[in-house]
């Protein structure tokens, strides 16, 4: 009992450690502290990439992925921010003596820049009086200049190297506290701005270049170890594409577009900027619908711009982020390439201006808001639909600026040969909605027409939102004009009443002659909404022929056994979930599952579903549907509303479904059995 409260404590104290921590940089720290505290105090443990120099303090979610930007990472313990170790003493108990900038760079192994500092006779500056803030560059950020940039500074030490150093200066003391995000300071080289982000992550950013070692505490002021060499901005986002050659294009749609004065404006912009390789990778004839559609060409490039700023270093993990066209892209990172919906199509970062960053990419994103029917199904999983539409001369449809709503069925709907004949392309054709519809807007019993004329029927069920028996597959695609609705069948359209469908089907020959015979023609052929699990050949070839004989003559125990079959409302196979118990037009409730994409009722199989009628659906079964063992009733769990029955319609005898053989007591001598209800 002890140990169970001492583990809440030391529980609680954990979380509330976490919680005052000031920044989400702090929090990450903490988090740090926390998973290196066993090696002693003031220890760090730190996620590195594998194969890389790139370390991380970690968060909950890396420490137990072990994973940063999806590559494995091996954890090692260090001595937290401004702490020191003492040999023969366990993890970092000494705290660092506090020196001047200059000494301090070469303590947190910033040498490099030191150097530096000393060639360009800033030493002076920089441990003399004073209070400042040093975002010294890594050894290895200096190593990755580009050789002409480093000759240039490193020749001309006095001016160009000493400008480059203090830019990466400002004159006060900042904490990774005070480097609140979307911040901005004046550098020492002529007050130009240094661009402050501080990310949820825990992640800081000056100029895109991440803190990889922060708050190093000076006698005179605090420096920030950070990974590249940090260089001067002027320019906002629209003046850099305005000067690069590779954004022609872009600029030319920008402007046409009319979104010049937006990336002209204040603001925290992040541009994926498709290079002009980029636009001729798409087809010319979309290109120029895209291009002369100014609305079409406004959410392309409203996709390609963040709400916020972006920088590559801030990027550990995919996270879905909203774009100004209203949609999300999903940015993340492989190993050291940035991504986006997963694919390393960014050939460079981090062009930053002083109202965002660009990062070029070399293919268009086109949203599906900007594309015709053709498209969005060109760039979904239902190719054999599309090749089928395409087929049936239906193009124009796909491709032009008609309000539409296409029902297109995956790739493993369609069964057995697809030729194109006259009955295929009326099925076709019936699979394209004469409006343009949102799922969401959809109601039970709608009635919606196609192209071929047809009327077809919305049901909506608990846990499926159907169009005849297609029901919806995946989240709408809107397009310019239209609407592309992916469905998990092959649309049945509905072709006469419950009647007319099984006197065309050779299988249920024996059915129609047991409905004529019971009387029930007229019911099945009526306006309504019934479920028939209509019993084949096969389920009377089942039953001993004396029984069937005896069964046949008694004209009101036959219509009690077809009705037992006939359930209210519409329940086509999308509709049936766990437990959905509809009720009978006899009485009784049957049990209906769902396994291995087969319906079973009362747990038997039906052989074939959705055999859509005007007035309701056949289900083939192959056996005569009994009635389960007793147990508590329960309401029904799933399905459509049903509709209110007529009082005719609800006078119905039940007298004979009582235990799990139908047919010992249909048969049996009627002396045993409780007498029909009487009809008031």
């Amino acid at each position: 009992m002890k140990m169970n409260r001492l583990v809440q404590v030391l529980a609680l104290a954990l979380l509330l450690t976490i919680c005052v921590a000031r920044s989400p940089y702090q929090a990450v720290l903490q988090h740090s502290r926390i998973r290196g505290r066993q090696q002693g105090p003031n220890v760090c443990a730190m996620q590195q990439i594998k194969g890389t120099d790139k370390k991380y303090f970690t968060n909950c979610k890396q420490w137990y992925h072990r994973k940063i930007c999806g590559k494995p990472t091996v954890i090692s313990y260090e001595c937290c921010p401004g702490y020191e170790k003492i040999p023969g003493e366990k993890g970092c108990p000494a705290a660092l003596p506090l020196v001047n900038i200059f000494n301090t760079l070469g303590v947190v192994g910033a040498i490099t820049t030191q150097m530096y500092s000393e060639r360009a006779n800033l030493k002076e500056e920089i441990e003399g009086p004073g209070s400042f803030t040093f975002f010294a560059p890594s050894n290895e950020a200096w190593a990755a200049l580009p050789t002409e940039i480093l000759d240039a500074l490193v020749s001309n030490v006095n001016i160009e190297l000493l400008n480059a150093l203090h830019y990466h200066m400002v004159n006060r003391r900042l904490t990774s506290e005070e480097l609140k995000h979307g911040s901005s300071f004046p550098s020492m080289y002529q007050d130009f701005h240094v661009h402050i982000h501080h990310y949820p992550n825990g992640i800081v950013t000056v100029n895109c270049a991440r803190l990889i070692k922060p708050d190093q505490h000076a006698t005179n002021g605090i420096v920030h170890v950070v990974d590249r060499v940090i260089t001067a901005v002027s320019n906002n986002v629209q003046t850099l594409i305005d000067v690069d050659d590779d954004l022609e294009t872009l600029r030319t749609a920008i402007a046409a577009a009319g979104l010049t004065a937006l990336l002209e404006s204040e603001g925290q912009y992040t541009i994926f900027a498709p290079t002009n390789e980029a636009f001729e990778k798409i087809p010319q004839e979309t290109l120029n619908r895209i291009l002369g559609d100014p609305v079409a060409l406004k959410d392309l490039l409203n996709y390609h711009i963040l709400k916020h700023m972006q920088c590559a270093e801030s990027i550990v993990s995919g996270t879905p982020m909203e774009t100004l066209q209203g949609t999300m892209l999903e940015v993340g990172c492989d190993g050291d390439q940035m991504t986006l919906n997963g694919r390393a199509i960014i050939t460079r970062r981090d062009q930053l201006g002083t109202n965002g960053v660009i990062h070029y990419i070399n293919e268009l994103l086109i949203p599906d808001s900007a594309k015709t029917l053709l498209e969005l199904a060109e760039g979904s999983s239902v190719a054999t639909a599309t090749k089928l539409f395409v087929d049936a001369g239906l193009s124009s449809h796909l491709t032009g600026s008609e309000p539409l709503t296409l029902l297109a069925p995956l790739d493993d709907a369609f069964k057995g040969s697809m030729t194109m004949t006259p009955d295929m392309r009326r099925l076709m054709t019936n699979h394209i909605l004469k409006e343009q519809l949102s799922s969401k807007s959809l109601y039970h019993g709608q009635e919606l027409e196609t192209l071929g004329g047809l009327k077809l029927r919305v049901f909506v069920y608990r846990n499926n939102l159907c169009i005849e028996n297609a029901c919806i597959a995946a989240h709408d695609k809107i397009g310019r004009y239209a609407t592309m609705f992916t469905v998990d069948k092959v649309l049945t359209p509905p072709m006469g009443t419950v009647m007319d469908v099984l006197k065309a089907d050779d299988r249920f020959s024996l059915l129609v002659g047991a409905i004529q015979t019971a009387g029930m023609t007229e019911l099945l052929n009526q306006q309504g909404a019934l479920t028939f699990f209509a019993p084949t050949n096969d389920a009377f070839s089942a039953i001993p022929q004396a029984e069937l004989n005896k069964l046949m003559r008694n004209r009101q125990e036959l219509s009690n056994v077809l009705r037992y079959h006939l359930a209210e409302g519409m329940v086509v196979s999308g509709g049936v979930g766990s437990h959905t118990r509809p009720k009978t037009l006899q009485g009784e409730k049957l049990e209906l599952g769902m396994r291995n994409y087969t319906i079973y009722v009362n747990r038997k199989p039906v052989a074939e579903a959705d055999l859509m009628a005007t007035n309701g659906v056949v289900h083939a079964i192959n056996t005569i549907v009994k009635p389960l063992p007793p147990k508590v009733d329960r309401e029904q769990a799933d399905g459509p509303a049903l509709p209110v029955r007529s009082a005719s319609s609800s006078r119905l005898d039940s007298r004979s479904f009582r235990n799990d053989d139908l047919f010992q007591k249909v048969i049996k001598s009627r002396s045993s059995r409780t007498m029909p209800r009487r009809q008031k």
